[in-house]
């Protein structure tokens, strides 16, 4: 299922499966969770999603994408460029997490932001940490 006319954002569904928050208003942090037995959610945030796979924890997950911050095209979260921390309050948490398709979008945020450089094993640890 497909919105049409919602700006950055093309997937279902307009809200997310966790919180209830617009994903197409937070298109930039969205991700969906496509599970091994053909279901997806569809969720606003990264710690939302830790919420979700740890909801459904008996299912495996077949892929993670994220939005990529400046494009806001959905990207594998395992290969973006993640930036962790900074001056822009983040979308569910205390520690804000950005993911980027280009490292130099990330540097260029850094620049203007601050945060830090890191990888996705390293921010799903914190969202994992923020969720206990």
């Amino acid at each position: 299922m497909t919105f049409t006319n919602l700006g950055f954002i093309s997937e279902a569904p307009k809200g997310c499966q966790q919180c209830g928050m617009d994903r197409v208003k937070f298109s930039y942090s969205r991700m969906v969770i496509d599970y091994a037995d053909g279901t997806s959610d569809g969720v606003c945030s990264l710690n939302c999603a830790v919420e979700d796979m740890k909801k459904y924890r008996n299912k495996k997950v077949k892929s993670l994408k994220v939005a990529d911050y400046t494009t806001r095209e959905l990207v594998d979260a395992r290969a973006a460029t993640w930036v962790v921390g900074g001056k822009k309050p983040g979308v569910m948490t205390s520690m804000p997490k950005w993911a980027f398709a280009r490292k130099e979008d990330a540097q260029k945020f850094i620049k203007e932001n601050d945060g830090r450089l890191t990888n996705f094993d390293e921010v799903l640890d914190l969202a994992l940490k923020e969720n206990e």
